[in-house]
């Protein structure tokens, strides 16, 4: 082909291969924009952390408006893109709802009004962080080095989009922090304080996953679906609740995968490396596999999570990173 040849028969294919096309439609929110918006409040939670010259307090509360004021516009206007489209996608909220730009400057100003409290809620998992990885040696390393730190604390953020049920920008947010990371959290997801994922990579958290306080997760874990329902016509149903439930204090080790909107990981108990659930386990337990056979046995009480008492257990229990 020609270059006038190909480029007709890529118009033709805007015209004849929908679906993938959005001519004529409403602005979208730009991937740069988002990606701006996703670093600005990472400066926002972390002042002096990200910044190319030093922070100091004489001068913080003029640099802090002008970020605010720059990210309350980004925001305001992504979330007003968001909103129009889904307006466009489903013309009975227009009957329904308040004008886009009207409802974008209501969740701007709530959203970052939630930011001093997402700062409290961030640091506790730091200290998470701190205290469950013996290899750091600073808590500056761990906001500026940690994957962790990234993903989480812009999840708690898009969780706030989220919400207030606005579409198409927390996933994007929590996509860049995906592209950076290499973990994948839903904004849906509601997690509780002084979360850590040692190493963060590979992790997959579902939507309707909840997470308790004081959890620990090691790479490649998935709090995942066990399978779609699906409506009369076979499209999947949306809105139900396909993702598990892990309750405070609970370890899950590396690789393990957990299955199941009714699958429930009972409190203070320890998931091993590997292991493949789908069904719940009750509070202080312990779930490991022994040769090829998963053992869920309740914990006993010298037990810890990276400790052993028996040598068949060694393998899932005695060990760290």
């Amino acid at each position: 082909m020609t270059f006038d040849e190909t480029l007709q028969a890529l118009l033709r294919s805007y015209e004849q291969e929908g679906g993938i096309n959005h001519l004529d439609g409403s602005n979208l929110p730009s991937e740069d924009s988002v990606n701006r918006l996703a670093a600005d409040v990472m400066h926002l939670l972390f002042p002096g952390y990200f910044e190319t010259e030093p922070l100091t307090r004489d001068v913080v509360r003029e640099h802090t408006r002008r970020r605010l004021v720059s990210v309350h516009e980004r925001l305001r206007n992504d979330v007003e893109k968001s909103l129009r489209f889904a307006r466009a996608a489903d013309p009975a909220l227009a009957a329904n709802t308040l004008a886009p730009d009207v409802r974008a400057a209501e969740v701007a100003d709530s959203v970052l009004a939630r930011l001093p409290e997402l700062r409290r809620v961030v640091q506790t998992d730091v200290q998470a962080a701190y205290a469950g990885d013996p290899a750091t040696r600073h808590v500056e390393e761990i906001i500026l080095a940690y994957p962790c730190v990234l993903v989480i604390s812009l999840q708690r953020f898009a969780h706030e989009l989220y919400r207030l049920g606005v579409p198409l920008l927390p996933r994007m947010i929590t996509e860049y922090a995906h592209e950076r990371t290499g973990t994948d959290i839903h904004p849906g997801a509601r997690i509780g304080e002084f979360f850590f994922i040692d190493h963060c990579t590979g992790v997959v958290i579902g939507e309707t996953a909840t997470i308790g306080h004081h959890v620990k997760i090691y790479q490649g874990v998935t709090l995942g679906a066990k399978s779609f329902e699906v409506d009369a016509l076979g499209n999947p149903v949306k809105g139900v609740k396909r993702h598990p439930d892990v309750g405070d204090h609970v370890t899950i080790y590396a690789h393990a995968t957990i299955l199941g909107g009714d699958t429930h990981i009972g409190a203070h108990s320890i998931v091993g490396a590997n292991v493949w659930l789908l069904e719940s386990i009750p509070e202080n337990s312990i779930a490991y596999y022994k040769n090829e056979s998963l053992v869920v046995r309740s914990r006993k009480k010298q037990e810890a999570a990276v400790e052993c008492r028996k040598q068949d257990e060694l393998q899932a229990w005695n060990w760290s990173i």
